[in-house]
């Protein structure tokens, strides 16, 4: 039996901490999103011009001082504003419907401005218009794997990767959950590229393994 080396018993320490450690900070804490996706309170403000967002960024940063707040442009010539932040205040508003009245000479009435509130989105709705292709992509490379390296052993092979491509997943999650990475647009470039990486190391092993293979054959048949 192959005996594991000291470098890989500390690289499986090492894995296993992040694991338990990720798994306990999301029990406790959750994970941290963008506040795109957390939940959060929104005002829509028509100006009736176009804007300089940079403007009405001043003015939130008055208003809403240490807090994160997201602009969208809205509506076909871009003159209506949606200002969200994790929370905004009655007095909050009233205040940014008076900062814009005197920057663009508007006459919005605090009172008929709704604060909107936005529910939390849940990480399986981000990640599910991703979930079909993802599985398709690992099915046809499952299917790649098996085929390629058959004389390694199909159960073996086709174990192996879909061990390690959990095993990464798994880490990277950890990892976000422990750095306090927000979920966000770069989330599925990052599992994509944690996905290929994986990949790739998973082929250079194989290849490696199976071109060993070969060599022993050629040398039986040499016998």
């Amino acid at each position: 039996m192959k005996q594991i080396t000291k470098s890989k018993k500390i690289m499986i320490l090492i894995a296993i901490i992040i694991l338990i450690a990720g798994i306990a900070i999301t029990i406790v804490k959750g994970l941290n999103f963008d506040l795109k996706y957390q939940e959060t309170q929104s005002v829509q403000l028509y100006i009736g011009e176009k804007f300089n967002e940079a403007d009405i960024r001043q003015i939130t940063n008055e208003i809403l001082p240490n807090q994160a707040v997201m602009l969208e442009k809205v509506e076909i010539y871009q003159d209506t504003v949606i200002i969200t932040a994790k929370e905004i205040t009655e007095e909050q508003k009233n205040n940014l419907v008076t900062k814009i009245n005197e920057k663009y000479e508007t006459d919005l009435k605090a009172e008929e401005i709704q604060i909107t509130n936005i529910p939390h989105t849940r990480l399986r709705d981000i990640m599910l218009p991703y979930v079909v292709p993802f599985v398709i992509a690992v099915v046809i490379v499952l299917i790649y794997m098996g085929v390629r390296y058959y004389k390694l052993g199909v159960g073996k092979v086709l174990a192996q990767t879909i061990g390690l491509l959990i095993l990464t997943q798994a880490l990277l999650f950890s990892v976000i959950a422990i750095a306090r990475i927000p979920i966000g647009r770069l989330t599925i470039p990052m599992v994509l590229m944690v996905y290929m990486l994986t990949l790739i190391g998973i082929t250079t092993k194989m290849e490696k393994q199976l071109a060993n293979k070969k060599q022993e054959e050629n040398k039986k048949e040499e016998k």
